[in-house]
Formats: structure tokens, C-alpha cells, sequence
């Protein structure tokens, strides 16, 4: 149950969707996830603006909001016109709320999913992103970003602590600053039988200011798949670390559906650093797609 819509004003196209549907079982069948006043706390909805050429330059300018049950994300993206020997400049504006799960959640159902634990990240964040020319399977990301992490009650009251009276920030505060270059390359190559996929990320908090975070952050993700007959093969391993100032925000979690199925997001663990390998095999049950994974850990 809810509306879309589509709406062209001049160059741009502005995309509408709500979802009511939530909020009719909550209000017949199912108690709301949170006791919240607000009438539109349990909408679902998406606002989408695209300009494919804001100042006649071919510009671009993206406008994103989307908005869940426990979760917020808007997106400002203006785009420069990409020559093919240039890197893609991009001014990048992002403001988000979501429940940070992963380290202060609370494992439910035997610790196959993980519950909010009344600790919510807010984060603004603005920044250059640079996207280098993709070259044979490879390609490249460097950007610069301000971010500003507070976290936040069900309530949107900033918190320091969580239930267990453990610190969520680096800072010991309300709240983390810092500045992050980020480099990130990828490769990928794909065909009916086989994939491979590399992706590295390097993560620099600069000491532009004493109290702003200072962190160096490794992380790599490696996977390939094979086409045994009708079935799939498919092995990965991912691995990180961070030297110097930490958040337990930003530190590694295993568990959930991208690292160990059967537990919650952060379930298994988190730290400093991380290893996790593990191959699944997946057999189709129909021609519709539908399949049955095994998992070897």
C-alpha cells in the first residue's frame, strides 16, 4: 500500500515513492518497533531530484532521501562533466541516521539477527570524491571528507554511552570530527562460468586538529566464483586492520548475511582487525532462480 510518482520539471525528473504498508500492520496487527509519537515514524518512502545539466554545462545534480523504519539517508551530489583522460570530480554533501547494530546491538533469536540497542548513529559527512578513468578491469576512487559522527538515543538525544555504560566515541564525548582521504581500487572480471573480484580500501584520518581522529584503516575483500554444472561455487576472504585512534564504531564486526550466515551483524565478534574466510555452494531449486546455499566455514 502507497503512491508513486514521476514529475518532469524542465530538465529535471523528480521520482516519489511512499510505503504506507508498514504503518497499517503496525496500526492493526503489529505493535511498532518504537514507542514514538511521530505519525510518520513507521513510513517508508524515497524522494529522488535529478538536473542532467544544473547551469547548461552538463552539470549534474543529484538529490536523494531516503527514509525507513529505524533509518535516514540524504544525499547532495554535484557532478562536474567527465572528460575521458580526467578523473570524475564529484561534490559530495551526505547526511545519515542509523542503528549502529554491528558493535552495540543486541543478539536475538540465538543470535541470528541482532536488535538496536538504543544507540544510533547520526553522521554528516562532506567531501570530493575523484574517480579515476577505469583502465582494463581496473578502477579507482581517492577522496577527501569532513565527517562529523554523534550518536544519538531511539529518542534523537545525543548519548556518550551505551546500556552497558560502555564509551561510543574515540573522544570520550558527544561526539568524533575527522578528516579522511580514502583510496579505494577495484577489479573485476566476469564471464558464464567464472568471476573474480578485488577490492582494496585505505582509509587516512589526517592530524588537521588534536582532537579530530588520526587513523590509518586497511581493508581488502576477495572473491571467486565457479560454475560447477548447474550449480556455484563461490569462495571469498576478507581481512582488515586500523593502527592509531578507533571508535568501537569503526571497528571490524563478523557476523551476518555478508560474513557468517546464521548470526547478527557484529554477532561473532569485532575488533581492531579481521579475517574471515568462507566458501558457499549454491544449487538452483528451479528455473526461476531460487536457490539453496551451503555454507562452509
Amino acid at each position: 500500500m502507497g503512491a508513486q510518482k514521476s514529475i518532469h520539471a524542465g530538465k529535471a525528473k523528480i521520482d516519489f515513492n511512499v510505503d504506507l504498508s508498514h504503518k497499517l500492520c503496525s496500526a492493526l496487527l503489529l505493535p511498532p518497533l518504537r514507542n514514538s509519537s511521530n505519525p510518520f515514524s513507521q513510513i517508508i518512502g524515497r524522494l529522488s531530484i535529478k538536473h542532467p545539466s544544473l547551469f547548461g554545462r552538463s552539470e549534474k545534480l543529484d538529490v536523494l532521501w531516503d527514509k525507513g523504519l529505524n533509518d535516514s539517508n540524504i544525499l547532495i551530489a554535484f557532478r562536474r562533466p567527465k572528460l575521458e583522460w580526467l578523473s570524475q570530480q564529484s561534490f559530495v554533501m551526505q547526511h545519515s541516521i542509523t542503528p549502529e547494530i554491528a558493535v552495540h546491538g543486541l543478539p536475538v533469536d540465538h543470535f541470528s539477527h541482532s536488535g538496536s540497542g538504543g544507540v544510533n548513529l547520526c553522521r554528516l559527512s562532506v567531501g570530493v570524491d575523484h574517480n579515476e578513468p577505469a583502465t582494463s578491469h581496473w578502477s579507482s576512487t581517492t577522496s577527501i571528507k569532513f565527517e562529523h559522527v554523534r550518536p544519538v538515543n531511539n529518542d534523537g538525544r545525543s548519548i556518550s554511552r551505551d546500556l552497558d555504560g560502555f564509551p561510543i566515541t574515540c573522544s570520550g564525548g558527544s561526539h568524533d570530527n575527522m578528516v579522511v582521504l580514502k583510496q579505494e581500487s577495484q577489479y573485476a572480471i566476469a564471464n558464464d562460468n567464472s568471476f573474480t573480484r578485488l577490492n582494496f580500501q585505505m582509509e587516512q584520518g589526517l592530524p588537521l586538529l588534536s582532537k579530530w581522529l588520526i587513523f590509518n584503516r586497511f581493508k581488502f575483500i576477495t572473491s571467486k566464483g565457479v560454475k560447477l554444472g548447474p550449480a556455484f561455487l563461490v569462495s571469498s576472504l576478507t581481512g582488515g586492520s586500523i593502527v592509531g585512534d578507533m571508535a568501537p564504531y569503526q571497528a571490524f564486526t563478523i557476523g551476518g548475511l555478508g560474513s557468517v550466515r546464521g548470526y547478527g551483524e557484529g554477532a561473532v565478534g569485532s575488533g581492531r582487525s579481521c579475517l574471515v574466510a568462507n566458501s558457499e555452494f549454491t544449487i538452483p531449486l528451479t528455473e526461476t532462480g531460487n536457490m539453496f546455499g551451503l555454507q562452509n566455514l
